[in-house]
Parts: structure tokens; C-alpha cells; sequence
């Protein structure tokens, strides 16, 4: 569900000083996406937004939401019609999301 290696990764990248602002910005970003998705939301550009999300968390190591997005990505590039189940994606970021937040402080504790 989380690349905990893809994590420590970032975390090197950006400095463990301004790592907490990376995980704040990311989560800020995609939880505003997501609330943007229902299963009334409009299938148009559903497939560009599949993308961002993806790409998103891919940065933050959120495995199984990303290919989850990815999935749906490919799926709807071919046939703007193919079913694609919004609820699983929320339920699958929230479950990531809060397994991130739970277990980050004992990955990375001084």
C-alpha cells in the first residue's frame, strides 16, 4: 500500500527540514482533487485527473492508489466509457492515507 523506500527517497531529496511541508502540500493537493470526484461528477477529463492523481502518488510512495489511478487512466484513454469505480479510489486513498499518517512519525523518529 506505501513504498515506505519511495518515502525515506523524498525525504532525502527535499531535506528532512522541509520534508513535512512536501507531505502537507501533496496531501492538501490530492485531498482537493478527490472531494472533486463523485460518481455524479462528469466523466470528462476524468482521465487527465485519473493522471495527476497518479503521478501524485507516486511522489509519496501511495502504491495501491496509484496504480489504482493508473488503471482507471488507461481504461478511460481507450473508451471515455469504461466503468470506473470512484468510490474504490476514495476508499483506497483514504486507507492509504491514514496508514501514512499512522505509521509515518515511527518511520522516520529521531
Amino acid at each position: 500500500m506505501i513504498d515506505w523506500n519511495r518515502i525515506a527517497e523524498l525525504r532525502e531529496e527535499v531535506g528532512p527540514e522541509d520534508f513535512d511541508e512536501v507531505v502537507e502540500l501533496f496531501l492538501q493537493e490530492v485531498d482537493e482533487e478527490i472531494k472533486k470526484l463523485s460518481p455524479a461528477t462528469a466523466r470528462d477529463g476524468l482521465s487527465e485527473k485519473l493522471h495527476f492523481l497518479k503521478g501524485s502518488a507516486l511522489s509519496l510512495g501511495f502504491t495501491e492508489f496509484s496504480t489504482l489511478c493508473g488503471t482507471g487512466e488507461t481504461a478511460l484513454s481507450s473508451d471515455p466509457a469504461a466503468p470506473f469505480d470512484i468510490d474504490r479510489l476514495h476508499a483506497t486513498y483514504q486507507r492509504s492515507r491514514d496508514t501514512f499518517l499512522a505509521d509515518l512519525p515511527h518511520r522516520f523518529a529521531n
